[in-house]
């Protein structure tokens, strides 16, 4: 049994997406907490397919020290190094060293997820 440590996050992805793919390959993955005014943002992300469109394009974004991307208008972000997966239906669980994180905007609220803002 892997112990989940504070330093640690645990994150699903559905099997058949481009995202769960690049986080398998590379071993890293981030986390960009987005803002309360950031939905269509999220849905940007949430809604194609990285491997028909460049999600980034037209947007800023920077390079964290795994070389994970991390856009620097969110909230904030959590930079990521694979340590474990666990097969979970049709999703795998990525379990993630913290290597770095950072509030980027305090004066911000962040995004807390409404169904009906995405469906």
């Amino acid at each position: 049994m892997q112990e989940v440590a504070f330093t640690a996050l645990v994150h699903g992805v559905y099997v058949v997406t481009y995202s769960h793919d690049l986080v398998k390959e590379s071993g890293v993955m981030a986390v960009n907490v987005l803002t309360s005014e950031q939905v269509e943002l999220g849905k940007r992300f949430g809604y194609k397919s990285g491997r028909k469109v460049d999600k980034f394009a037209g947007l800023e974004w920077i390079t964290a020290a795994t070389g994970a991307p991390i856009l620097p208008n969110t909230y904030a972000y959590l930079d990521l190094k694979l340590v474990s997966t666990f097969p979970a239906g049709d999703h795998t669980l990525f379990v993630g060293e913290v290597v770095e994180a950072k509030i980027l905007h305090p004066q911000a609220q962040p995004l807390v997820f409404k169904k009906s803002d995405f469906f």
